[in-house]
């Protein structure tokens, strides 16, 4: 099964959260869909090397109609925040830009600040109403790691979800269980949307080993229809697909 297959993405809105993949899994997605969008509703760093066009703007709806056919993939964003990244827009802009886009939307809807496994916070994620699907992301080569911030964005809630302690072993049940979690990675995700859960940096043997554990864990606790196992680096990112 392919990425676009697996994530259901071809003329969805996909809203990717977690950590560990977030932006290679928009940019996996964005190299092999037709015409779709990149954009976010958090902070984003600057992306415009992985898409053909980057649009600052503050009316995406007109850049939408305005984009010649040689501008996709089209990322767009309302302004820069800072030299090395971009602010997102609101959620109801996102749903606009969704609705307008003739084909896929693809949304970064919150941050990890480059760990490998995260918590959401109190305003996270800003996921639009519209959202077809959501990708809740962790990294395999968080198994076997402290659970400290280090490795973790946010352990402290990460331990309130799982009833471990700072500095524990993370088991695949304690990723399992925070991406299963109405208060994790399905927080936020609407009521007509479906949950794709992906484990990625699945890189060798050791790591696929992991990815399964954590995905059979994943389909005892929460009502999805698959997880995905993904090496994001490679030409064809889908390990597996554990249904």
């Amino acid at each position: 099964m392919d990425l676009t297959t697996a994530l259901d993405a071809r003329d969805a809105t996909v809203c990717v959260v977690g950590a560990g993949g977030k932006k290679s899994t928009l940019f996996a997605l964005a190299d092999r869909l037709d015409r779709p969008v990149v954009t976010a509703s958090v902070r984003i760093p600057i992306f415009d090397d992985r898409v053909a066009a980057v649009r600052v703007t503050a009316d995406p709806v007109a850049a939408l109609g305005e984009a010649g056919p040689d501008e996709w993939p089209l990322g767009l964003v309302p302004e820069r925040d800072r030299s090395d990244r971009y602010l997102g827009y609101d959620t109801e802009t996102v749903a606009e830009i969704a609705d307008a886009a003739p084909g896929a939307t693809l949304v970064k809807a919150d941050g990890a600040r480059l760990r490998e496994f995260k918590s959401p916070g109190d305003r996270e994620p800003q996921i639009p109403s519209n959202a077809d699907i959501v990708a809740p992301i962790a990294s395999a080569h968080v198994v076997g790691e402290p659970l400290t911030e280090e490795h973790v964005h946010r352990p402290e809630e990460v331990a309130a979800i799982t009833g471990r302690e700072i500095g524990d072993e993370i088991r695949p049940a304690d990723v399992a269980t925070v991406l299963a979690s109405p208060a994790g990675g399905l927080k936020g995700v609407p009521g007509d949307a479906t949950a794709i859960p992906v484990v990625n940096k699945a890189d060798d043997e050791a790591d696929a080993a992991a990815a399964r554990a954590l995905a059979g864990e994943i389909l005892m606790r929460a009502n999805v229809p698959r997880v995905v196992l993904t090496r994001l680096t490679a030409d064809d990112p889908v390990v597996e697909v554990v249904e």
